[in-house]
């Protein structure tokens, strides 16, 4: 993979606005597959005839299995205020979820306090007062129903580690197809978490930009009319 397989949503002076596809990590690691962060900067060393590394922010992450829009800082000053929206909250990040079955409620806020072991990658609910112990919350509401299947929209409020997979799963409804956390080990696919829209202040204008992107047409997001709840692509308001 290249940067010319990647979606370039939007693109300024200040921001890099990419669909992150499934199983792509975000920036290099141990695996030595290509990743968003280099691969980026090799299009902007391209595109505009750097000499040598282009700079590129990376301000928020996306687990491996999951795909969807990222926003990425093509200044240092830009990184930085968009950091700190990410930290105060004023960043908003919608995912889309398949999770298998119902849920009991049709919406609810989800809190918890999460550990991530090192050793095996895998990040647990722990009480409060274990060293290392990191608040959790996020809100989801019931798109519509599938097959035994149900179509999850998620608001993150906090962004931890695997935090959306831990607490659907916690919640008796893990997402479908996750081999970590739900019951996809052995079973060919990807899983159904897409971060669908991302919302954000424009660090210079100060113009709401919101972005959604679609999930690819693949089980099990085929199984749903996915329009209905995401008939914008781009939005910038003037």
């Amino acid at each position: 993979m290249t940067y010319k397989d990647l979606q370039i949503v939007y693109e300024d002076n200040c921001l890099l606005v990419v669909v992150k596809p499934y199983d792509v990590p975000v920036q290099a690691d141990e695996s030595g597959d290509a990743d968003m962060l280099t691969m980026l900067k090799q299009y902007l060393v391209e595109k505009y005839n750097k000499p040598g590394d282009a700079y590129l922010g990376l301000v928020h992450r996306l687990d491996r299995p999951t795909g969807g829009v990222m926003v990425f800082a093509k200044n240092s000053k830009t990184a930085a205020r968009l950091c700190e929206a990410i930290k105060d909250g004023s960043v908003e990040k919608r995912y889309l979820a398949v999770v298998e079955g119902v849920p009991r409620y049709r919406a609810d806020k989800l809190t918890c306090y999460l550990k991530k072991d090192p050793a095996t990658n895998t990040v647990h609910t722990v009480p409060a007062l274990v060293e290392g112990a990191k608040y959790a919350e996020l809100d989801y509401k019931l798109l519509a129903t599938q097959d035994d299947m149900s179509l999850l929209q998620v608001n993150l409020v906090t962004g931890r580690a695997h935090q959306i997979r831990v607490q659907l799963s916690d919640m008796g409804n893990p997402i479908v197809l996750d081999k970590k956390y739900g019951n996809g080990e052995g079973k060919k696919g990807n899983m159904a978490l897409w971060a669908s829209q991302l919302k954000l202040s424009h660090p210079v204008s100060g113009k709401d930009m919101v972005f959604r992107v679609y999930p690819p047409e693949i089980f099990p997001w085929t199984r749903f009319d996915l329009d209905v709840f995401l008939n914008v692509t781009i939005k910038n308001s003037d």
